[in-house]
């Protein structure tokens, strides 16, 4: 479901399959790990992403909240269809840089 690498000045998650309430632990323990890694840009690559609920929402907010402690900037990338309309309803892309 959730993988990372590092580049120069990138971290990128990808997210495969759904992304809801009982990803949580997961979600967070990577991202700890990549928001925590010190590099200016954090990406979250949707390309396998399938659905995404409201609790996913939630933790991509809480995401976002915690890169801004600490400078980051975060880009959500390569959503499919329905998660980019989940993404407007939710006004995500008025939040987030989204490619």
């Amino acid at each position: 479901m959730l993988s990372s690498n590092y580049s120069e000045d990138r971290a990128c998650v990808y997210l495969g399959g759904d992304l809801v309430f009982s990803d949580h632990g997961k979600f967070r323990e990577i991202l700890t790990h990549t928001a925590g890694s010190g590099l200016p840009h954090l990406k979250l690559d949707f390309s396998g992403l399938t659905f995404i609920d409201s609790a996913g929402l939630g933790m991509l907010l809480l995401l976002r909240d915690e890169a801004a402690k600490r400078g980051q900037t975060v880009t959500l990338a390569n959503a499919g269809k329905q998660v980019k309309r989940m993404f407007e309803i939710s006004r995500f892309n008025s939040i987030f840089k989204v490619e």
